[in-house]
């Protein structure tokens, strides 16, 4: 099969790769819409990655149909659409044991430990099927809803530790491909402003387009000052950092009201840190958290969202390429020009 391989440090090329070999309890997947991630960019640019090996297929965001299904396999079939949560829980340690699968001690991935989702096919092995991170697409979400489930569910997970209700105002740091789910998805939540700050005009401007309702250019403009002027000088009920530059960590901060809630949704780098007001943090009684990856039961919920047309995250599909241009996709993917960039089977 035609494979898009991480051979080496900023190197993906297209080889011919053995074609998958299923076992009694897996399933073999060709792939449909694979969706790049940043955590590949990072990957594909050397960030040290547990799991990760050279030359492996990565990719994690992905839907396709079934095309093998082992002879124990009973929850799927052959022609079944299909996508995956491609982190699985041993859902035996701490925290598994309770509810934070998604910090899992001893999980695997698909697109680290497990070849991934850039390649024509995929096996899904049978630990995955069985607890139940494979799920069947409904019939009016497409391939590219499909993979983008995955993202979606990581920020559903996000969100929940925010609760955001009607009414609330929501100030969005960062509008790439996650900051605008996050504008989606707070606003299918009733908020009643969204907020978003971001200093690339195209992204910006076109946050408006996913629910936004304030437009920030934070080279121009002091988005405290905004966020003040549109809530009687209270500040934001929620703050969502969807972009990970530790410098804006106590803009972040300042800008929520007394009792807010501030999610770091977004990975920092490793490096220069520089240090937190921690007083934002006591004297206004803000609730701060961060998130990781995502659970099953997120996955469904994206899946349902998708479905009833609540979340339409196939817009945020600009660019597409066939599998033999991945090199192409990454470099759209960089380029600032793209949101969600699709390679399709």
């Amino acid at each position: 099969m035609k494979a898009g391989v991480f051979t080496q440090i900023d190197k993906m090329e297209v080889q011919e790769w053995k074609k998958p070999v299923i076992e009694s309890g897996d399933v073999l997947i060709q792939v449909k819409a694979a969706a790049l991630c940043g955590t590949d960019l990072r990957i594909f640019h050397g960030k040290k990655t547990k799991g990760v090996r050279m030359p492996s297929i990565i990719g994690h965001e992905v839907s396709g149909v079934v095309v093998e299904a082992g002879k124990d396999v009973k929850t799927l079939s052959v022609g079944d659409r299909v996508c995956v949560d491609p982190v699985l829980p041993c859902g035996e340690c701490a925290y598994c044991m309770n509810g934070m699968e998604n910090v899992c001690q001893n999980r695997v991935a698909i697109g680290y430990e497990y070849d991934g989702c850039f390649a024509e096919y995929m096996r899904i092995p049978g630990q995955f099927i069985r607890r139940q991170n494979v799920q069947k697409l409904p019939d009016s979400v497409s391939w590219i809803g499909g993979a983008l489930a995955e993202p979606l569910g990581c920020v559903i997970n996000g969100q929940r530790k925010l609760n955001i209700t009607p009414g609330d105002n929501v100030v969005i740091l960062g509008t790439g491909p996650i900051g605008l789910m996050h504008c989606m998805l707070a606003k299918a939540s009733g908020a009643a402003k969204v907020f978003v700050s971001e200093p690339a005009e195209m992204r910006r401007n076109m946050a408006a387009d996913f629910g936004a309702d304030i437009l920030v250019d934070p080279l121009k403009e002091s988005l405290e000052e905004v966020v003040l002027a549109n809530t009687s000088g209270l500040g934001a009920d929620v703050v969502i950092m969807a972009i990970g530059i530790p410098a804006l960590a106590n803009d972040a901060l300042k800008i929520a009201r007394k009792g807010g809630r501030v999610s770091f949704f977004a990975g920092f780098s490793k490096g220069d840190m520089p240090p937190v007001d921690v007083n934002l943090i006591h004297y206004n009684e803000l609730y701060v958290s961060g998130s990781s990856s995502l659970q099953r039961k997120d996955l469904q919920t994206a899946l349902a969202l998708i479905a009833s047309k609540a979340i339409d995250v196939e817009k945020l599909a600009t660019h597409k390429f066939p599998l033999d241009k991945i090199e192409d996709a990454f470099a759209a993917a960089e380029s600032g020009q793209a949101l969600k960039v699709i390679l399709e089977g």
